[in-house]
């Protein structure tokens, strides 16, 4: 069971992490929570219907990362298709951030619940809607580490396979690799 995931009774999926794993887990869980933000919570007294019709931004981010995590509707064309995807953006980005945002808040509170560990770690048990959270933190996360590596979907980072140890994007290519591995695992796992 050790780095893959599998099945248990009633929809779920059960992985074994050590120590190490679990940190890296929630801290890049925790960066992937900042980087997209703290929702916005109606204030004391605000009508809660009024957050319904609140409207988003109508601009793409200018973060790369956050601008894949949150992409245009109708890609880059011309101007009709860019209003488009202005509006689009207006009445969907506040709902897909909040989603992004819970799916990461589970990431991090499924690997609280662990406790203390010690150096041999834990079995992590997630439930069938805990495991649908996982899947979409673990594709955010390898989105935006994807990002920063600059993988594009042509060549998938190949490149990136063969980094010298000394590189200093050789942690995050490792991470990158590791979590498409769980990803995979998972997926594997809930199709069974």
């Amino acid at each position: 069971m050790a780095g893959h995931f599998e099945a248990t009774p009633g929809g779920g999926a059960a992985v074994a992490l050590d120590e190490v794993e679990i940190s890296i887990l929630r801290s890049l869980a925790m960066q992937l929570l900042e980087l997209i933000g703290p929702g916005d919570e109606p204030a004391q007294g605000e009508d809660p219907l009024a957050a319904l019709f609140a409207v988003g931004p109508s601009e793409p981010p200018e973060d790369p990362a956050l601008a894949r995590l949150f992409p245009d509707a109708y890609g880059d064309g011309d101007d009709e298709l860019k209003e488009f995807s202005s509006e689009f953006r207006r009445f969907t980005e506040n709902d897909l951030r909040d989603r992004k945002r819970a799916d990461g808040i589970a990431v991090v509170r499924s690997l609280d619940a662990l406790g203390p560990t010690g150096e041999a770690g834990a079995v992590l048990k997630l439930s069938g809607e805990e495991c649908l959270h996982w899947l979409g933190a673990l594709n955010d996360l390898r989105l935006t580490i994807g990002t920063r590596l600059e993988v594009t979907d042509e060549d998938e980072g190949a490149e990136l396979y063969r980094l010298p140890d000394t590189d200093p994007r050789k942690p995050m290519v490792m991470a990158y690799l590791w979590l498409g591995a769980l990803q995979e695992s998972l997926i594997e796992t809930l199709s069974a």
